[in-house]
C-alpha cells in the first residue's frame, strides 16, 4: 500500500492544526499522500490558518449545516482519491508518527481495518482527564456488551481501513454522531477483518475538548437506539 488519504474532521482547532499538519509532513517524507481536512464551520481562525497550506496534495474544505463528526468524515471519504483511509483528530492528541506505525502493521497484514487503540483499562498513562476517562470506558463497555468485542477501542479516532468498506456499507450506516469507527466496525452484513495497534495518546494542550456529558448521554443513547435495533433486527 503506497497511496493513502488523511482525513481530518476539525471544529475549532486553529491552535492545534498549524502545528499539526506541518508535524505530518515531516513524518511522511516520500510517501505518496493526500490530506484532507475538513472543517465543521469553524468560528476561530481555522479557516485562515488552513488558507495559508498551498500544497497540493492538501485540501481544505467547509462543511456548513449541522455541526456532526461524522458527516465530517464521510465529507472526507467522498472525496478521497485513493482506497486507503487514514482518520485522526486535528488536536494533537494522535501522534503523527503514529502513522507509520499503523502503516507498517498495515502493510505486513492487510487487515481491512487497523484501529489505533489507547488500552483505558489497562494503561495508566492515558493521559486523559477523570470525565473523559470514566465516559471512554462506559461507552467501550456498552458497545462491547451490545455489538461484540471487535476491537479494544471501538471509541478511538485514529484508524486507517480500506475505502472499500464504507463504500459497501453506505447504504446501512448511520452516519451521524461522533463516532465514525462504530458506523464500519458494527455493520451487519460485512465480515471485517480488525486489528488493534497501540498508540501514543497525548493530553491536549491548546482549544477546548468537545466530549461532554451532553455527548456522552446522546453516544449512549444512540448505540442502545440504533446499533441494538440492527443487530437484533
Amino acid at each position: 500500500m503506497d497511496k493513502f488519504t488523511i482525513v481530518i474532521p476539525v471544529y475549532n482547532e486553529a491552535k492545534n492544526l498549524k502545528v499539526l499538519i506541518p508535524k505530518i509532513y515531516q513524518e511522511l517524507k516520500n510517501r505518496k499522500f493526500e490530506i484532507i481536512v475538513v472543517d465543521d464551520n469553524s468560528t476561530d481562525m481555522t479557516s485562515k490558518i488552513l488558507k495559508k497550506f498551498k500544497k497540493n496534495n492538501f485540501h481544505h474544505f467547509i462543511r456548513k449545516g449541522e455541526r456532526d463528526l461524522s458527516k465530517s468524515c464521510i465529507f472526507g471519504f467522498k472525496r478521497s482519491k485513493y482506497k486507503n483511509i487514514i482518520v485522526m483528530d486535528g488536536d494533537l492528541q494522535h501522534k503523527p508518527s503514529d502513522i507509520k506505525k499503523i502503516l507498517y502493521v498495515y502493510n505486513k497484514i492487510n487487515p481491512d481495518i487497523i484501529v489505533g487503540t489507547r488500552d483505558l483499562f489497562k494503561n495508566k498513562k492515558h493521559n486523559l482527564n477523570i470525565f473523559r476517562l470514566y465516559a471512554s470506558r462506559i461507552l467501550i463497555l456498552v458497545v462491547n456488551l451490545l455489538l461484540g468485542n471487535k476491537t479494544s477501542d471501538p471509541m478511538s479516532g485514529f484508524f486507517i481501513f480500506k475505502k472499500k468498506i464504507y463504500v459497501k456499507s453506505e447504504k446501512k450506516m448511520i452516519k451521524k454522531g461522533y463516532k465514525i469507527l462504530l458506523d464500519l466496525l458494527y455493520n451487519k452484513g460485512q465480515k471485517i477483518k480488525v486489528i488493534d495497534v497501540k498508540i501514543n495518546f497525548n493530553s491536549r494542550t491548546r482549544g477546548k475538548s468537545k466530549m461532554n456529558v451532553k455527548i456522552l448521554f446522546y453516544l449512549v443513547s444512540m448505540i442502545l437506539s440504533k446499533y441494538a435495533i440492527k443487530i437484533l433486527g
